[in-house]
């Protein structure tokens, strides 16, 4: 089976690639400085840099999928509210 059902654009290709680099960062990252000094988040569990990350990705991809879904393309306003939804995340998160 071939990945011809697959949309493959310069943006969807961007952003896996992006996804990758984030993933490669956040490691390199956590090798030279273990541990990240965990936070204590909204829920009350403690948060390290690999959780903010992963709540940021996850969060952005549904803020995406909702824009998507209920306002269509253009993508420029949905791709600015997830970059303020990733930073609020790493800084109060």
């Amino acid at each position: 089976m071939g990945l011809s059902w697959m949309a493959w654009t310069w943006p969807t290709a961007a952003f896996f690639g992006f996804v990758a680099l984030c993933l490669v960062t956040m490691t390199v990252w956590e090798l030279k400085s273990p541990g990240g000094a965990p936070r204590h988040g909204i829920l009350g569990l403690d948060t390290t840099r690999g959780d903010r990350l992963f709540i940021s990705l996850l969060g952005s991809a549904f803020i995406f999928l909702a824009w998507l879904g209920l306002m269509g393309p253009p993508l420029w306003a949905p791709l600015g509210i997830a970059i303020v939804w990733a930073v609020l995340v790493f800084r109060y998160v």
